[in-house]
């Protein structure tokens, strides 16, 4: 089994505590109501919400990923830290293992947040997956998700 490793930065225009509080606690609530032709509902089907907690995040039609399971592995309220790792989806099915994603929020001095996040491919076998394609698409698309939740708490600062 290959192992692939990248990491990422994502630049947020809102407070590490709050960003933290969308992404990984009310993700259940927010992401439907945020990305809407995106993301069809997201639910936790086993678990309390903490570690070991598995959640199912069901996409819009016509997307190439039509479902997601992800299992929490961490969450750290305090240091602001959350991992989980994507058990299962539609894609990759022949070549991936799971996936796991790290996150650490921090703070930048005008008062937004980055989202340092190294994200670990697991292999199967002696599978191929373009590592170019994961940074690019997928960095991508997690940079568009950020920038919506960005979004939504610039027009919505109370929320």
């Amino acid at each position: 089994m290959g192992v692939i490793t990248l990491e990422n930065e994502f630049a947020v225009a809102v407070a590490p505590a709050k960003l933290f509080k969308a992404y990984c606690l009310e993700i259940d609530t927010l992401l439907p109501k945020i990305l809407p032709e995106h993301i069809k509902s997201s639910e936790i089907i086993e678990g309390n919400g903490g570690p070991g907690t598995i959640r199912k995040i069901t996409f819009a039609e016509g997307k190439d990923l039509s479902y997601a399971k992800q299992k929490i592995e961490a969450i750290d309220k305090e240091n602001l830290t959350y991992s989980f790792s994507l058990i299962e989806a539609n894609v990759w099915k022949d070549a991936v293992e799971k996936v796991t994603y790290e996150h650490k929020f921090v703070p930048t001095p005008e008062g937004g947040s980055i989202c340092k996040r190294t994200s670990t491919y697991y292999i199967k076998g002696d599978a191929e997956i373009n590592k170019d394609q994961i940074k690019d698409v997928y960095g991508k698309k997690t940079a568009g998700l950020f920038k919506a939740v960005e979004a939504y708490f610039l027009a919505n600062p109370d929320a």
